[in-house]
């Protein structure tokens, strides 16, 4: 790390977690206030910790845009999701637009009775999971009878929809695609760590099965389609899919794109150079129609090359897009020495405007702070800022990619 690190950390000007995970171990809520950052965008996954992202936000979830007149217990935006690594256990039916089924907002109830078993589970595993069994052994066909019984797609919109609908300033997230990820068994007996919330993967062994892309993309697209609709942010989780991830978001876009001025017209107008920072200017036109994708898009921890991060920085592009990173996954959770050269690449081809900070932890508290201070100290390192100029610029990105571009209104 650099010299800065010598530096007093300016935690006063506002330092936010673009994407965390706190609500798998609920015992470190509790530190939430008393944190140094000052906000955290908190993400749900899967059936167990949606109603607790909720419970959070009652007690702590920020009532305004206006950050000047936030409470101190005012420190997280909430975010409705379902993660790709749970997407097999939702089997896709026709989403449903209403949004008052009873325990929408628990995880409860109506979500209960909707499920396949026996035969319809097994022909559901069969179908969504890869390598496909056309003939699946009688220890397959056990191994998919052992998996969680899958749920209604439309249940679970309901349930988004109307968290979504409650907590105004809530997000989409964490949705995405990944091709790496292998299916855990189940639990054979006792859980290990009875202070994590259940449904993770928790050090389970792995199958050989993975979740098909097209049922996983599916399940993504409809999720993009309502953070359309409501005017929302997405965090977004793409593993070994950053082609799939971005055709995916594009196709909600087609006919929508930002027209390109050439040089010659930017001349004639006036007009600054139409460069990686026009992803703004999609915030520039207005309408009361909604449009066909969201607004703005979080990659999460970012991953992709940045020749592959380059698809992103089109003009014609009408989503706001921005990227995160984190010690935990961009670095190994390294938080000694000079960062790789691969990873300073990477943060040198994003936009100052598109730069985000995230823990990506699963607990809150001063861990969570440590890892904060460290990724924005090598991320001003690398970019040449100095530490205040660079928790500003990245606390003003924070609030253009939860808020919009009204949020100093």
């Amino acid at each position: 790390m650099s010299s800065s690190s010598k530096d007093d950390f300016p935690w006063h000007l506002g330092v936010f977690d673009a994407h965390c995970h706190p609500t798998d171990i609920m015992s470190s809520i509790s530190s939430l206030p008393t944190m140094k950052a000052r906000c955290l965008t908190v993400m749900s996954t899967r059936a167990q910790d949606q109603h607790l992202v909720a419970r959070v936000a009652d007690q702590h979830g920020v009532a305004t845009k206006n950050y000047e007149d936030w409470k101190r217990e005012e420190c997280m935006i909430p975010c409705f999701g379902w993660h790709p690594w749970f997407a097999h256990t939702m089997y896709l039916d026709a989403p449903s637009a209403d949004p008052s089924g009873e325990g929408a907002g628990e995880g409860r109830g109506e979500a209960e009775e909707k499920v396949l078993t026996g035969e319809a589970k097994i022909k559901h595993y069969q179908n969504v999971l890869v390598p496909r069994r056309e003939e699946p052994t009688q220890d397959e066909r056990k191994m998919y009878l052992s998996l969680p019984d899958p749920t209604s797609f439309s249940i679970f919109f309901s349930q988004t929809r109307k968290n979504l609908e409650k907590y105004p300033l809530a997000l989409v997230g964490e949705i995405g695609l990944d091709r790496s990820f292998r299916i855990p068994e189940v639990y054979k007996g006792d859980r290990e760590d009875d202070s994590l919330t259940p449904g993770g993967r928790e050090g389970r062994p792995l199958t050989p099965f993975r979740c098909a892309p097209a049922h996983q993309k599916e399940i993504f697209k409809r999720q993009l389609q309502l953070a359309a609709e409501l005017d929302r942010g997405v965090s977004v989780h793409g593993v070994q899919a950053h082609g799939l991830v971005f055709s995916t978001i594009k196709e909600l876009w087609q006919d929508h794109q930002l027209p390109v001025l050439s040089k010659r017209e930017r001349k004639k107008r006036g007009t600054d150079d139409l460069g990686v920072t026009s992803h703004l200017s999609s915030q520039s036109v207005h309408n009361d129609k909604p449009k066909p994708y969201p607004p703005r898009i979080c990659l999460h921890s970012y991953s992709g090359s940045p020749d592959a991060f380059t698809q992103y920085l089109s003009p014609s592009n009408p989503v706001s897009f921005f990227a995160s990173f984190s010690t935990a996954i961009n670095l190994g959770n390294d938080l000694e020495g000079e960062a790789p050269e691969a990873f300073a690449t990477i943060i040198k081809t994003v936009p100052d405007d598109m730069l985000l900070v995230e823990s990506d932890l699963h607990t809150a508290g001063a861990e969570m702070d440590k890892r904060l201070e460290n990724i924005v100290r090598r991320i001003c390192a690398i970019k040449g800022w100095g530490l205040e100029e660079g928790v500003r610029r990245l606390g003003d990105n924070w609030k253009r990619f939860v808020f919009g571009e009204g949020w100093m209104q």
